[in-house]
């Protein structure tokens, strides 16, 4: 008698879903260096941080419409680090909101894509730029939402330099108090700001149990690892107490490229074509 076997179909189809994602991360990470180099453009660091996170988001998370990026049903995503433009612009294309070749003109005379993200780009809602700035409006769609008893849920990506910023903690304060489950934050914890390491610029450790102090679900986890940012942003909806929820994804800055990785210059650097090249061969 033959013995069936069993299969974990739920395992099998995650590990599908990670081997797709990783493969999509890829093409995002390289188009981030085409567009960067070799034109001085910077911020190359703080873009490949968010790579994965942003990932998950457009093509597991979130409900977007690329053909109506306009559309009511949608899901609100604010880059509030906006200098991290480039990794967002990158994504965008690769989830079909705007031709790639686009992404050509970032950062260059006559071209659509700034250095800093803006609203004109299709699929982009708030131009940000100045830290401090994108969770507050972030609240905004979030309470009004809740307000219309609409689904419609909003997700904001801080740096962690940006939670020296008084209005962030401000909107920390309010989301918590009142209670804008809809609303996720997540940090792009990779230890280093534009004055250096940001324990050293100003230490906020333990951030977790402040940020429980103010009412809000806390996730720690990897944000370079595709299994398990699923695993997080599958558990959001799954809390009983209707507060907004904060991960706290830890991350290497200038993820990807080895001469990089957690250095404090990738932040300014720029990269000639000769460097691109050999970027890109690695990647």
């Amino acid at each position: 008698m033959l013995k069936l076997l069993k299969v974990d179909f739920s395992r099998k189809n995650l590990t599908m879903k990670k081997f797709k994602l990783e493969k999509i991360a890829h093409r995002i990470r390289k188009n981030i260096i085409r567009m960067l180099a070799p034109y001085e453009s910077h911020h190359i660091g703080c873009s490949l941080s968010i790579v994965e996170i942003l990932t998950v988001l457009y093509f597991h998370t979130m409900k977007v419409f690329p053909k109506n990026p306009g559309s009511s049903k949608r899901d609100i995503f604010i880059l509030s680090k906006g200098h991290g433009a480039a990794a967002l612009y990158s994504t965008l294309a690769e989830k079909g909101f705007f031709a790639k070749k686009i992404l050509q003109t970032y950062d260059r005379d006559g071209g659509v894509l700034p250095e800093h993200s803006t609203r004109v780009v299709p699929g982009i809602e708030v131009s940000t730029g100045s830290l401090g700035h994108g969770l507050p409006i972030g609240i905004g769609f979030a309470l009004s939402f809740i307000n219309n008893h609409k689904p419609n849920r909003v997700f904001v990506l801080v740096s962690d330099g940006e939670l020296n910023e008084g209005s962030t903690w401000e909107a920390i304060m309010f989301a918590g108090h009142h209670k804008l489950s809809n609303l996720t934050v997540i940090v792009d914890a990779n230890g280093l700001q534009g004055y250096g390491q940001t324990k050293d610029v100003l230490d906020l450790s333990p951030l977790d149990e402040k940020l429980r102090q103010f009412r809000w679900n806390v996730y720690n986890t990897n944000g370079h690892d595709m299994e398990k940012l699923i695993a997080v942003f599958n558990r959001l909806d799954k809390s009983q107490n209707n507060w907004p929820n904060f991960i706290i994804a830890r991350t290497i800055k200038g993820k990807g490229v080895s001469f990089f990785e957690g250095k404090f210059e990738s932040h300014y650097k720029s990269v000639d074509e000769k460097t691109k090249q050999e970027i890109l061969a690695t990647l």
